[in-house]
């Protein structure tokens, strides 16, 4: 019976590592399958793939143009994933995206019976475009679906369809008619990414791209069922001690209240309020998908670094003298990075 389980227990093992190996030649398959289609932007698209893979949530900034919408639908075409696009508006309704009970006559019968009408929602990676374009009562019917992975309807609770991501995009510059994400939604996207221009070379290639007669297509690499899978294997692969220790004091390093005053005379001086545990948890899921996606089943401090920025910059609160002094969050982060050495 004993060496039965043991058996069974290195066979977990050995199926592990190979499909370690596996994410590790598919995100190389990525990377270039997503070069046909998207230029210049692969860093973007290994994160949200990080992301995916932790089961978290992505908020892209970046204005309008720079191929937010097509990186989304490129990475649910790669994963064999369905993709749902929702425009956010100011008259969008919470039902709008959840869906809603409708009634209907059953010809069969002429009774009238209720049935659910899903809502885009029920995606496995779904893009809030201009997030912030919609009221908080309608964002807020997004966050139960980003936290819990489901939908309540009435008195009824609808899961929803596995593996789940939301990518929100939010436009830096035109706040005009916008609303404020509250902080306990910013909170539940596991990392804030920054599209930025393309260089001239990316540019060049983009205009190649999209404006001849024949368009590239991106091929199947991993499926829902692997993706699946791994998501599992991030959360068996081993972190030390210190590894984690350094992942909290670099969130402990962001706080300047509650007793748990920074000892960075930066961080004092510009933050309002700093990260949540909650931060501590995405550096170490972030820096366990990193090493994979490299091919190692162990994390190193160099990871946790890697995504911190990511994981950080939407967690803390600046403070008015930050704006008059034009200090970014990512310059608090860099700094609290060098300071931090363990």
């Amino acid at each position: 019976m004993i060496e039965t389980v043991e058996t069974t227990e290195i066979d977990k093992q050995l199926d592990a590592l190979e499909l370690v190996q596996k994410l590790k030649e598919a995100h190389h398959q990525l990377i270039n399958e997503a070069s046909k289609v998207v230029y210049g932007q692969q860093h973007t698209l290994e994160f949200m793939l990080i992301s995916m893979l932790c089961k978290g949530h992505v908020l892209l900034l970046g204005l309008p143009g720079l191929g937010k919408t097509l990186m989304a639908n490129t990475m649910a075409q790669m994963l064999n994933l369905d993709f749902c696009r929702i425009q956010f508006t100011p008259d969008l309704m919470p039902s709008d995206i959840t869906g809603t009970d409708v009634v209907e006559e059953d010809p069969d019968t002429g009774r009238r019976v209720r049935q659910f009408l899903r809502g885009p929602i029920f995606s496995n990676l779904v893009l809030a475009d201009e997030i912030n374009r919609t009221p908080p009562k309608t964002q807020a019917a997004l966050l139960q679906a980003m936290q819990e992975h489901n939908v309540s309807i009435g008195r009824k609770t609808y899961d929803l369809d596995q593996p789940f991501m939301v990518l929100a995009t939010q436009n830096p510059i035109e706040m005009e008619g916008t609303y404020v994400l509250p902080e306990a939604q910013l909170d539940r996207f596991m990392f804030c990414l920054k599209v930025k221009y393309p260089s001239e070379a990316d540019e060049m290639a983009i205009v190649k791209g999209t404006t001849g007669a024949v368009r590239e297509e991106v091929s199947h690499i991993i499926n829902a069922e692997e993706i699946a899978q791994l998501q599992q294997i991030v959360r068996s692969v081993p972190v030390a001690d210190d590894i984690i220790r350094y992942a909290v004091r670099l969130v402990a390093a962001t706080r300047v209240e509650n007793g748990s005053t920074s000892k960075i005379e930066m961080v004092r001086k510009y933050v309002g309020h700093g990260a949540s545990p909650r931060a501590s948890q995405y550096l170490i899921l972030g820096a366990k998908a990193k090493a994979l996606l490299n091919g190692r089943y162990h994390v190193s401090k160099s990871d946790v670094q890697e995504v911190a920025h990511a994981v950080l910059r939407h967690r803390l609160v600046l403070n008015f003298r930050s704006k008059a002094d034009k200090v970014k969050a990512d310059e608090i982060i860099s700094h609290i990075l060098d300071q931090v050495r363990s």
